[in-house]
């Protein structure tokens, strides 16, 4: 059993981000934005001993892999965001292939959503827009990627780069895309690449050409297991975000039998969540969440994913979320316990 987070980079400045947002922006701006809307809120999160890292800087990226190995997380997959040929938060992975540091596996998620004012990946408000563009600007993509595919450190199944994609549903030409880069990775030398389809919280199309798909969670459970009493009023303050039960929607996520007959599935796990640092009162925020019962539900998760899915592979959302408020990364409430879960989790499973 592998366990994967996956790992956001925006935690440095780029020009973008300074100009839509103001001079020296980054996720920790987003984070630290984070208030108290009801009794018990879990707000702010704040990191261990203060420490707002920059993943420009060598030493956070190792301190990362470093706690990442001690208690079991096996690799990163990091956002990687292209946009037409245009790259962002690049840096921090740029330096991961060119340094060969941290000696960490990892893998890439192409987080394919126009980015927008809202943070809803929407089409309304964008910043950055999406095209997709054609077999010359495919070509350019792959170019890039062979890159990170070659590094020695790159998750593989059966001998082929892994490389995931948020939403496929949103690129025209899906297909046609996935077995261009078949061909141009065989062309390199390479035995093919073993496509991920990830399931959130969106519609999911069939489209061919996908090796296995990945539950991202807690999004795909909300929006797939059906079922949920969402509530707008918390102890008695009536407010627009939304409160969801963490129990139960574990509880779901574990019940749930919609195992895919014709492909393979990674089981996904989610630590809390709480994007209100992000949004404000339009946030989703979930109650009840503590590193007990998040090591109870992802040992069950474990036994799911190698019982049921035959699963050698489960992604957890996140290693560094801050702004969304699930992250593994020690925070001045809990210490290290997210991530002693994790190691305890593995333990009782035999791992």
């Amino acid at each position: 059993m592998k366990l994967i987070a996956f790992y956001l980079p925006q935690f440095h400045q780029i020009p973008e981000n300074n100009l839509w947002w103001g001079q020296g922006f980054t996720e920790w701006t987003n984070t630290k934005k984070g208030q108290t809307l009801f009794p018990g809120h879990n707000q702010p999160r704040e990191p261990y001993q203060d420490y707002y890292y920059d993943l420009t800087d060598a030493t956070a990226r190792k301190w990362q892999a470093q706690i990442a190995k001690k208690y079991g997380i096996y690799g990163f997959c990091y956002y990687h965001y292209w946009f037409k040929g245009k790259r962002l938060l690049e840096k921090p992975f740029n330096e991961v292939l060119r340094t060969g540091e941290p000696d960490l596996p990892f893998c890439l998620s192409w987080a394919n959503e126009p980015w927008t004012r809202r943070w809803d990946g929407w089409i309304h408000d964008v910043l950055m827009p999406q095209d997709y563009g054609d077999e010359e600007d495919w070509k350019e993509h792959f170019d890039f990627l062979l890159t990170a595919f070659k590094d020695e450190r790159y998750i593989r199944v059966d001998n082929k780069p892994l490389f995931t994609i948020y939403r496929s549903g949103s690129i025209p030409r899906c297909e046609e895309m996935l077995l261009y880069w078949q061909n141009l990775a065989k062309q390199n030398g390479l035995e093919g690449i073993y496509f991920v389809k990830t399931l959130a919280a969106f519609t999911i199309p069939q489209i061919a050409g996908f090796d296995a798909c990945l539950e991202f969670e807690p999004g795909y459970t909300l929006n797939h297991g059906g079922g949920y009493t969402f509530r707008r009023a918390v102890d008695g303050y009536q407010q627009k975000f939304i409160v969801m039960d963490y129990d139960q929607v574990c509880s779901r996520m574990l019940d749930r039998s919609d195992i895919k007959k014709n492909i393979k599935t990674f089981p996904g796990a989610f630590i809390d969540w709480d994007n209100s640092a992000r949004v404000g009162n339009r946030a989703l925020i979930f109650k009840g969440s503590t590193p007990e019962k998040f090591s109870y539900y992802l040992s069950q998760q474990i036994q799911k994913a190698v019982n049921i899915n035959n699963s050698e592979f489960l992604f957890i959302n996140a290693w560094n979320e801050w702004a969304e408020g699930t992250y593994l990364e020690p925070d001045k409430k809990y210490g290290y316990q997210y991530l002693e879960a994790v190691k305890n989790a593995l333990n009782n499973n035999g791992f």
